[in-house]
């Protein structure tokens, strides 16, 4: 063989070579990725903890922010963001199954819990019977709301499903707790007006509240915290894989770790110490 078709040989395989290791790259990294969140501290948890390791890798990290979590999914479903972090697995198999959807979990997240709050009444007080109390409306949130005050000995509540919850399944009640459903984003400004609210979380700390001051924290379970959700045909991409690595990094470890703000979370098993 000449030297010279060694030499064309030998760049044909450095060019292939080159062409696989760019075609390598656009597949396994996307420039922009595009996040849902809904008001909490997801957004400033991925800020401060995981968008400096996807920078790293080279992604442009784009934040959009959804006042419902039906919104946020419906985003992620349609293709108009690529994930979103804000809801629970129990949530999200509810969205599908309703939806007739594909959506999945990824990682967890630190996720704070559902409390009970009251601006009207101080911490350790009995609660009276007769008391106003405000739940979330979507059966699954309300589920958690009434495991709370079941759990407080003020109602008894019969086992259903998550997705067909509703306020007929408090069976006992004796002490005539009146129980006012509403949007979950409105618990916090309903504290002016009833006695007690059942509050989300994220809504919680996105008005103020400490989670040392509820009356009564639930007894989160896996399925209860949260996850970043995307498309299934996406979850073993190479972006939506850097977003698990991202989380799972020392950087959101020490972040998470080192700051009092998160004392309360329900910590993921890869967080804890």
């Amino acid at each position: 063989m000449t030297t010279a078709r060694v030499l064309f040989l030998s760049t044909l395989l450095i060019l292939g070579a080159l062409t696989g290791a760019a075609l390598h790259a656009e597949t396994s990294a996307k420039s922009d990725l595009k996040v849902g969140f809904v008001p909490g501290p997801y957004i400033d948890e991925f800020k401060v903890g995981v968008a400096p390791e996807l920078e790293k890798k080279g992604y442009r990290v784009r934040y959009v922010e959804f006042s419902t979590g039906l919104e946020a999914n419906n985003a992620v479903f349609k293709g108009e963001i690529d994930a979103n972090v804000m809801q629970h697995t129990i949530f999200l198999n509810s969205y599908n199954e309703r939806q007739q959807t594909d959506l999945v979990g990824i990682v967890h997240v630190p996720t704070p819990p559902m409390g009970l709050y009251s601006k009207k009444h101080p911490v350790g007080s009995p609660i009276k019977p007769g008391s106003t109390v405000a739940v979330p409306n979507d059966p699954v949130n309300l589920q958690r709301a009434l495991w709370i005050l079941r759990d407080l000995g003020l109602v008894e509540i019969r086992d259903s499903k998550p997705v067909d919850v509703s306020e007929l399944d408090v069976i006992k009640n004796p002490g005539g707790i009146k129980i006012v459903p509403l949007e979950a984003a409105q618990a916090p400004r309903a504290l002016d007006d009833v006695d007690f609210a059942a509050i989300q979380g994220n809504f919680a700390i996105y008005s103020g509240l400490k989670l040392t001051n509820a009356f009564a924290l639930e007894k989160m379970t896996t399925p209860y915290i949260n996850v970043v959700a995307v498309k299934q045909a996406n979850a073993g991409s190479p972006w939506a894989q850097d977003i698990v690595a991202g989380y799972k990094s020392q950087t959101f470890k020490t972040t998470i770790l080192s700051d009092r703000f998160y004392d309360g979370f329900t910590l993921p098993d890869y967080l804890k110490r």
